[in-house]
């Protein structure tokens, strides 16, 4: 379901948005800090702020819906996964270099773009969640003719 070429974003600074939604079909929003794509290449690992994040952690804990969307900043590149959360969890200690790392990469995307990493360090990211998906879609969401596309392992 991964492809390597996906992995590959995943891995980078891209600006991750995680989105569910409520029991009254009410959407919520929050952003990542950090994925983990898992062997198998059918499940990922997301971490969300605690402190930004507590209506996005009741959602998946009531039902579980998820879209995740990664999108390279300065080149608008982006990728919707579409799934279900199987484990919602209290970040490690372990992880929490998994977080830095995304950090100090999304700040040198983001200072591409004209936003100095001196404002962008300053997500706070703990503690945090680490929320486990299972993928069952990928779709292109990079703005043009193919937006919205449903996308075959291959393609991903």
């Amino acid at each position: 379901m991964i492809s390597d070429a996906l992995r590959q974003l995943l891995r980078g600074g891209v600006s991750t948005m995680l989105g569910t939604r409520d029991a009254q079909l009410v959407p919520e929003c929050a952003r990542a800090v950090g994925c983990v794509v898992h062997a198998d290449g059918r499940r990922l690992t997301l971490f969300l702020p605690q402190a930004t994040a507590a209506r996005s952690v009741a959602n998946l804990r009531d039902n579980g819906q998820v879209a995740v969307t990664f999108s390279e900043v300065p080149t608008h590149r982006t990728r919707q996964l579409k799934g279900r959360a199987v484990v919602v969890r209290e970040a490690t200690n372990a992880e929490r270099a998994i977080m830095e790392r995304y950090v100090e990469a999304f700040a040198k995307e983001l200072d591409i773009v004209g936003l100095p990493p001196s404002v962008s360090r300053r997500i706070a990211f703990l503690p945090a969640h680490a929320v486990e998906i299972e993928v069952t879609e990928v779709f292109d969401q990079t703005p043009g003719p193919g937006a919205g596309a449903r996308l075959a392992a291959s393609e991903a």
